[in-house]
């Protein structure tokens, strides 16, 4: 499956798609990797979404943007985060304090890390000639974070948003946004393997929560595993990303 490499908004961003020069793509889908992964971490989902839908890899164009900090330099090599994270404290030593101010407080650097990926659609719609309505927005475990952050700020659109692996953050802000587009609710798939040791899955299950005790449509896949993406998430990514194009 072709794959391009390009800047948009500032950040490089991989580009999948059958599309000839000549046709109008009827959906990007947006994908964001999670801490430590390179830019090109998600690409390989196209390929289980072409055979679950054919229909809807032919007619869409994939970005997945790197995020803008290179780990190179704390022995991570090609390895990119959207903001900072002291994952080996998180991992050893997860004391219920820690946990709670990981859900309660918002991450330094999430906010230019929002401002970049938002930059980076914006910059791409235009270029593909695409409405917001006609974004599909997600990500992994962080890049879940900074999308989820990204859309419930949103205007207009997105058509649907995929948190995978994903957990709550930025509680009281979070808690305010998505209760002040309760007329406009987001179309929600959101995954969370029961026994992930990364995120745990009651930090997907507080975020769920909110999201629905706001008003939100949330489609919540809970699967045996741990912090992956299963077949059975691909599917029902592809079917959110298939409503996305019957709009």
């Amino acid at each position: 499956m072709p794959i391009s490499k390009t800047v948009f908004g500032g950040l490089t961003t991989y580009v999948v798609s059958e599309l000839a020069p000549d046709e109008q793509p009827e959906l990007a889908v947006v994908l964001c990797h999670g801490f430590g992964a390179t830019g090109r971490d998600l690409v390989g989902l196209v390929q289980p979404l072409a055979i679950i839908d054919p229909d809807l890899v032919r007619r869409s164009v994939f970005l997945f943007p790197a995020g803008p900090l290179d780990l190179s330099g704390y022995g991570i090599p090609y390895g990119r985060a959207w903001w900072m994270i002291d994952l080996d404290r998180l991992l050893n030593n997860p004391t219920p304090e820690l946990l709670a101010r990981f859900r309660r407080e918002p991450p330094e650097g999430l906010a230019e890390a929002r401002q970049m990926l938002a930059a980076m659609i914006d910059q791409a719609c235009v270029e593909l000639g695409l409405a917001p309505e006609q974004l599909i927005l997600g990500g992994f475990s962080q890049g879940s974070m900074v999308t989820t952050d990204l859309a419930l700020r949103m205007a207009q659109g997105p058509a649907g948003l995929a948190i995978l692996s994903g957990a709550l953050i930025n509680e009281r802000e979070w808690s305010e946004l998505a209760a002040a587009r309760a007329d406009r609710p987001l179309r929600i798939l959101q995954s969370h393997g029961r026994d992930d040791n990364i995120l745990m899955y009651p930090q997907g299950i507080a975020l769920r929560d909110l999201l629905v005790e706001a008003g939100h449509q949330v489609e919540f896949v809970p699967f045996t595993g741990g912090h992956e993406i299963p077949l059975e998430v691909a599917r029902a990514l592809a079917a959110l990303c298939g409503r996305g194009l019957a709009r």
